[in-house]
Formats: C-alpha cells, structure tokens, sequence
C-alpha cells in the first residue's frame, strides 16, 4: 500500500485525529538529497507532520512551509505541503554523521540543535500566516506539539518516526497528530492522556507495520473514532524547466549578458527535488528578451 493520511473524528468529535504512513514519501526523500541516516529521520519526519497540517488547510492552493534553523550541524531544513496530500522539503545539510543519542536512536535533536521554528501558511490572503516557536528538543514532534499549543492554542499530542533498514533505505515512517477542540470534557482528556503516557514509541508500532487506521486505534485505545477520510500522501515537487526559466527572466540583464558571454550556459538545480536543468546560450538568449 502506498502512503496515506487518515482524517479522523474521536469521542464523538472532540478530538480531531490525523495519522500517516510516509515510507515511500521518506525513501524518495531520502534517494533525491542522499541523506545520511539521521538526515533521512529529520526530513522524514518533518515531511511526515507537515504533510498532516497540509492535510488540515481547506484550500486548493493553500500552501504550508516548516522551517527549522538550529546550531547543530544541519543547519537547517525547509519542507512545503499543500491541501492535496503533496509534499517536497530538503536538508540545508543532507550528510550529517552522529552517534547515537543516549536512547540508542537516530539523534535527530543533535544535528538540529537549538533554534527556531517557523510554520508560514499562505491561504490565499493579502499576508501569509506565520507562526514561530523556539525549538524545544530539535525532535521535531515535541516541536510541533509546542507550536500547537503556542501558536494555534490547540492542546495536542504530535508523535513521528522514521525507521531505517541496515542498508540506511527507509523501513518504515509515519506518524499521527490528536487535537482536542475547545468543548473536550475532563474524562475524555484524562483518558487521552493516560493513553498517550502509555504509548510504546511510534517506531515501535510502525515496525509492526500499522497502518494509519491500525496506529490510530493503538493511540486512541478504548476511545471510540471514525475516519472521515483518506488521502494519498506523496513526495511531489512542481518544478520544470519552464519554471525555472521565469524565474531566470527575473534576475536581470547584467547577470544573463554576463552568463550569456561566457558562451558554456549554465545548471540550474532545484533545492526540493535536487532536479538538474541546463540552459545552453541560446536558451538565455531566449530568456533575456
């Protein structure tokens, strides 16, 4: 099965649920930026949790962007998300090597360090929307469940993972994000809680192979919830030749006679989907007029 969202209702629609499965998603990821291990873990899950809050947005052209700034030696990472399940995002830095954190995992925290997140949603509006937090674990979940909270004043419970084979190829990636809205009852609460205190990790029920259906019951446990829909979820970048010529267009007539006078044309790489595209002298000629 490819990958997916879930849209979901719970406890008679106090908590809105989301879940994924976003293997594939990271894998080819993974294969366009040639990350190392824990790089592929970073951007797997911020493309995980930001390809659920696109899921959110109501708009056909709604468009949301994550960025992470931090210390720790990859710098940075900048994902995009749109309402229709797409997803593209790269590392600022694709082949960080760490040792293992103190739990045995991949030390995602380490090589984002401390620094800000930025979600910026553009909805159509004269300015987009834009939140930032201070990072508070580099983990990336824990960092989304502050920017709820913070930001959107939603209470909400955000768990990612990403598991890799011994190859370093992706084994499994996904995730879920609970919401509660503003009329949750204290019960319902106190059992979510109860709940998400006693959740193994999510790596651990993705190596079972859960689905997002199969996730969300081991979450929600004994909490009644109904999916309201589902989504395919894929890694998907909009770029094109003719794209990036417009973009050329802009750059103004000193640095396109300067390039054009070099007589070798030039390389164009896109940042989400590391795509190359040549422009030889005439085609800049083209571009100049």
């Amino acid at each position: 099965m490819s990958d997916y969202i879930v849209r979901a209702t719970a406890a008679n629609g106090q908590i809105r649920a989301f879940a994924i499965t976003s293997r594939e998603l990271t894998e080819t990821a993974r294969i366009r930026h040639n990350t190392s291990p824990v790089m592929t873990a970073a951007l797997g899950r911020l493309l995980s949790g930001a390809v659920m809050m696109g899921a959110m947005m109501k708009g056909e052209k709604d468009l949301l962007t994550i960025q992470i700034q931090g210390s720790g030696p990859a710098k940075a990472l900048t994902v995009t998300a749109d309402s229709a399940g797409h997803v593209k995002g790269y590392p600022e830095v694709a082949d960080v090597i760490l040792p293992p954190n103190a739990q045995g995992k991949l030390d995602v925290g380490g090589a984002i360090g401390i620094g800000v997140m930025s979600v910026i949603k553009d909805l159509g509006m004269k300015e987009p929307y834009v939140g930032q937090i201070a990072l508070q674990t580099g983990e990336i979940a824990d960092d989304l469940t502050y920017y709820f909270v913070t930001s959107e004043q939603i209470p909400s419970s955000v768990g990612l993972g990403v598991l890799m084979n011994k190859n370093n190829t992706v084994k499994q990636a996904g995730g879920f994000i609970l919401q509660l809205m503003p009329f949750t009852d204290e019960e319902t609460i106190a059992k979510l809680e109860k709940q998400i205190a006693d959740l193994k990790s999510i790596t651990a029920l993705l190596e079972k192979g859960d689905t997002p259906e199969q996730l969300l019951k081991e979450v929600l446990g004994d909490i009644p919830f109904e999916v309201t829909d589902t989504l395919p979820a894929s890694f998907h970048c909009n770029c094109s030749k003719e794209r990036i010529s417009k973009s050329l267009a802009t750059i103004g007539r000193k640095d396109l006679d300067e390039m054009i006078a070099d007589g070798n044309g030039i390389e164009v790489k896109c940042h989400f989907c590391n795509t190359s595209y040549q422009f030889d002298t005439e085609e800049l000629k083209e571009i100049r007029h």
